[in-house]
């Protein structure tokens, strides 16, 4: 298992979910939807995030999220790494799109670089040898406090953070009970040290 084939959102509207999705960011099959199974409160445990190229490029996904139904957790704003803001789509999840950059250097589109799936877990070195074991490649690591794997060809790149710092970085409270609401659609199925399920991709089935 060395790549993230799609995500699936446990949602309450699948059919909404996939209008939000397509017209705020312009996402396709990089996502899936579900009806919800199980109840949950509070934060999920995770976070998705939009890179793009340039604060033009975050204010311009941002927008077009709130005008398509989202709610605006942290306004973009400049920071020591960058620019950028936090959303909640309709169905719950947190979005936040960023830049490292600092200046614009092109027109505004709402092009974007990578999707970044970032789990919140209690201990990052004991879940990195987990993902290290079921195939995942280090891309960077700083410790015991943040992880990021290789993506290769996959259309979504997984990192690890500490579940309060990666709420923090978010702009909610760390507190949260049930479900994830979220399956990584990969190569084989498992379930993680923090309760994040893996599940057969379509691809991987065929092959």
């Amino acid at each position: 298992m060395n790549f993230i084939d799609a995500i699936t959102l446990e949602v309450a509207d699948t059919e909404a979910a996939e209008r939000f999705y397509t017209t705020a960011f312009g996402l396709g099959s990089e996502l899936r939807f579900r009806v919800s199974q199980e109840p949950s409160t509070g934060f999920r445990g995770y976070t998705l995030s939009l890179t793009v190229s340039q604060p033009a490029n975050a204010d311009a996904l941002i927008d077009a999220a709130v005008a398509a139904g989202a709610t605006v957790i942290k306004p973009a704003a400049k920071s020591t790494w960058g620019y950028g803001g936090t959303v909640q789509a309709p169905d719950g999840a947190i979005w936040k799109i960023a830049t490292s950059a600092k200046k614009n250097t092109a027109p505004a589109s709402r092009e974007i670089d990578a999707i970044v799936l970032l789990l919140g877990v209690a201990d990052v070195a004991a879940s990195k040898k987990f993902y290290v074991e079921h195939g995942l490649t280090v891309g960077k690591s700083f410790g015991r406090v943040y992880v990021e794997f290789e993506a290769g060809s996959s259309p979504v790149k997984l990192a690890l953070y500490k579940r309060k710092a990666l709420a923090k970085d978010a702009g909610v409270s760390p507190e949260g009970t049930g479900s994830h609401r979220i399956a990584i659609c990969a190569a084989a199925p498992f379930t993680d040290p923090d309760g994040f399920a893996w599940e057969t991709s379509a691809l991987a089935a065929q092959s």
